[in-house]
């Protein structure tokens, strides 16, 4: 049976990317190219498995004009959704790509506010989502109005149905969606840091903070470390991988593919270190395409045995 997969995303965002010449802070920049793409970590991660040919719903919150544009992108995508419309507008992200250096700098939006009433008219359509579905992914900014607790009562609602979560998120956010016991959780080594509150300069301790995570009821925790590669930890294996070289062009969604090869994995049974395989490539291919493009079965699967992998 093809497993359904459920992604959240409560801040979506049409993501504008720019490509300059040269990016002058103060100055004129003039753009040479302009892209539009529905964007957010639950709705990136549902782009990578509809890619996948994995089944999956991409819900949350919307609002405005720039919403429905970002419905009607999806749609074209094929990506089914189940977003429940909100007061307000949806925001806009620019991300300007700078060829000379290569960089994309970020500038993202708030985003809108949310009244409890949507918030519950939310949790109640998520609940009857997950009577269908095999995984949940939860991951991204809170919108204003949502409380940090927000991904601990959809765990929640998944561990009662016996779904599968996956959590990528950061803060506070993070902190209390660990206390409802995710299946699996995917923070870079920052956020980790962040969350044990201090510095993990070796190996030795980043696999003892990702132990520490088992301890809480984690059942797999995948620690990414950019151009590092990422460690995935289970309670029987640890395994490093060692990502292959490319020229960097973005960061935005590489995370998101890592978390897409993750679902996709555990639904196909493959072992820790194919996994993590699969997982490092979606990432490491998604970071040498611009913008917030995204990586492709295709894609991955030629260039999967280039990543190295190496049990701790």
């Amino acid at each position: 049976m093809n497993p359904t997969v459920v992604t959240v995303t409560l801040n979506p965002a049409l993501d504008k990317t720019v490509t300059v010449p040269s990016f002058e802070v103060g100055g004129l920049n003039r753009v040479q190219q302009v892209r539009l793409d529905p964007g957010g970590k639950g709705i990136n991660v549902a782009k990578v498995l509809r890619g996948f040919d994995v089944e999956v719903t991409a819900a949350g919150l919307i609002a405005g004009t720039i919403g429905r544009h970002l419905l009607k992108q999806l749609d074209a995508q094929r990506v089914d959704h189940r977003f429940v419309e909100v007061a307000g507008e949806t925001r806009t992200n620019l991300k300007v790509y700078d060829e000379s250096a290569r960089v994309t700098t970020e500038l993202n939006e708030l985003g809108f506010d949310v009244q409890a009433e949507d918030l519950e008219a939310f949790r109640q359509q998520v609940e009857e989502l997950l009577s269908e579905a095999s995984y949940l992914v939860l991951g991204g900014s809170l919108p204003q109005g949502v409380p940090d607790e927000i991904y601990g009562t959809l765990i929640e609602l998944a561990n009662a149905k016996g779904v599968r979560t996956i959590l990528d998120a950061d803060g506070m956010a993070f902190k209390k969606g660990l206390e409802a016991r995710p299946y699996a959780v995917k923070p870079n080594l920052f956020e980790l840091q962040q969350l044990t509150g201090r510095p993990l300069d070796a190996m030795a301790d980043i696999v003892a903070a990702g132990q520490e995570l088992l301890e809480r009821g984690i059942s797999l925790v995948v620690i990414s470390m950019g151009g590092d590669g990422a460690v995935f930890i289970t309670k029987e294996q640890v395994v490093h991988t060692t990502p292959f070289a490319i020229t960097p062009q973005s960061t935005v969604g590489a995370g998101d593919s890592m978390v897409a090869a993750i679902v996709h994995g555990l639904a196909m049974n493959k072992p820790l270190a194919e996994l993590a395989q699969w997982a490092t490539t979606a990432g490491t291919v998604t970071a040498s395409k611009r913008g917030t493009q995204v990586c492709t079965l295709a894609e991955v699967s030629e260039q999967v045995h280039r990543v190295q992998t190496t049990r701790i």
